[in-house]
């Protein structure tokens, strides 16, 4: 069994961290496109779409940053 520890020491390897970064770069940018066309669809007030889009832009915006903080703290 891996232990916190352990785990930490793994994902603070250089290549860890850079296959984690590009990771949730994808996984971020996949979410960014289906909460997208959702919204485009089913949102239909042009105000409300863009209060949406906005809303769901700084949510994955935010998500980054804190992945991003999380992986560079590890090197510390």
């Amino acid at each position: 069994m891996v232990g916190h520890l352990q785990w930490r020491a793994w994902v603070a390897q250089p290549g860890i961290t850079l296959a984690f970064l590009l990771f949730f770069a994808a996984l971020l940018s996949h979410l960014w496109v289906g909460l997208r066309d959702v919204l485009l669809d089913y949102a239909k007030p042009a105000g409300l779409r863009h209060a949406l889009l906005a809303l769901v832009a700084m949510g994955l915006l935010g998500l980054g940053a804190w992945v991003l903080v999380t992986l560079v703290d590890l090197h510390r």
